[in-house]
């Protein structure tokens, strides 16, 4: 093979070892983030079984594990949630499911209405999936392998209980961190907000459309992690309500649950933004320098908002110091900014003043307060929802 060849051969690999690598990198990623919960559902499911079938006597008690994990699972929200509406849920199917059996026996047909009773009446009782899920999975059981009557029912009851129940108590006992799942999230999504403030100035800079186009659609897929920094300050809620461990936590937990809602209505200013500044390049319109400036000073100061929601207790810098940050930049958005401007540059400056509102009640300010730190103008609207 000559030396062009060989060399064509390797730029081709390169590619392919590099997605092997990212893939593997992932792998292991989800791994890492999911390990804890894995814990937690086998030391359940072992202790379940254990709790049901040597202290509370029952010979076959497989339901008792498989309650653990279902209602403690991979996910680290709502798990006080998924808890009840299995144990409900398994009450519902087996009544249901031993009363329609006993009377009109088992097959093809039966299951069928077994099924949709015990569904219909879970999700007439409440919409949560799990007890609509659970209550069909045990109308099956009754219906293909519990005899009605007797003390299957009952039983099978029970197992469910003791399995909600002890996942409950291994969360309380080997609980995650409160704070720092959502907390990683949230700085995530500041992130991405700082690096999409500095893409869009660079296109203004430049009156280049593609630098915007890129950064738009960095904005556009931040809601998933927004929505995963919900679900983990959720989790984080119930984690610190049972377990005595993280009860200190609660204060701090208030503070982030508090800046949930601006950062993602920041993210939403920033997305409309970043649409009309691609408009406004695109259109040739003209910005005044200084309203370009501020996009980078935004810029810094979230990035300041990002050290904030990472910083232990007592470290710096702090809701204060970020909001002193943030005051200085919106002392200067004055509306001479846009002067004789056009619609796009208008609503630019609209849309800069609502970020730094969002921004502002990020640090811990109130909404009235944080909007009376701007210069008075005419109108402040308030950002698009659609976006």
């Amino acid at each position: 093979m000559s030396v062009s060849n060989r060399l064509s051969a390797a730029t081709r690999r390169r590619p392919t070892r590099r997605g092997a690598r990212k893939r593997l990198t992932d792998s292991f990623e989800r791994l890492r983030s999911s390990a804890l919960p894995i814990v937690q559902c086998a030391l359940a499911a072992g202790l379940a079984w254990w709790v049901a079938k040597d202290l509370v006597g029952h010979q076959q008690p497989f339901f008792a594990p498989i309650a653990a994990v279902v209602s403690l699972g991979l996910g680290l929200g709502a798990r006080l949630r998924r808890s009840v509406e299995l144990v409900c849920g398994v009450t519902v199917g087996i009544g249901v499911g031993d009363l329609l059996v006993s009377l009109i026996g088992s097959g093809p047909w039966q299951i069928a209405l077994v099924v949709t009773i015990a569904m219909s009446t879970a999700v007439a009782l409440n919409s949560g999936p799990i007890f609509a899920m659970q209550a069909g999975n045990s109308a099956v059981l009754v219906a293909t392998l519990l005899p009605p009557g007797g003390t299957g029912g009952p039983d099978r009851m029970v197992d469910a209980l003791i399995g909600g129940l002890t996942g409950i108590a291994v969360v309380a006992m080997i609980p995650t961190h409160p704070v720092r799942r959502a907390r990683r999230n949230a700085a995530e999504v500041l992130a991405t907000a700082s690096e999409v403030l500095r893409k869009v100035e660079t296109g203004l800079v430049e009156n280049n459309p593609k630098p915007i186009e890129d950064a738009l659609k960095q904005a556009r897929a931040t809601q998933p992690a927004i929505d995963t920094m919900r679900t983990h300050l959720k989790g984080g809620r119930e984690i610190s309500r049972i377990s005595p461990l993280y009860w200190n936590s609660r204060g701090r937990l208030a503070v982030l649950t508090a800046a949930a809602d601006p950062i993602d209505h920041a993210m939403r200013n920033i997305r409309v933004l970043a649409r009309r500044s691609l408009t406004l390049v695109r259109d040739d319109e003209i910005l005044d320098p200084r309203l370009v400036q501020r996009f980078a000073e935004v810029a810094d100061a979230v990035d300041v908002l990002r050290a904030m929601v990472l910083a232990e207790p007592g470290e710096q810098p702090d809701q204060a110091e970020a909001a002193r940050v943030l005051r200085s930049i919106a002392k200067k958005m004055d509306p001479d900014l846009i002067a004789g401007a056009g619609v796009s540059a208008t609503v630019v400056f609209a849309q800069m003043r609502s970020l730094i509102v969002d921004l502002l009640q990020t640090a811990g300010l109130k909404r009235i307060t944080a909007i009376a730190t701007l210069p008075p103008t005419v109108e402040h609207p308030a950002y698009d929802p659609d976006e």
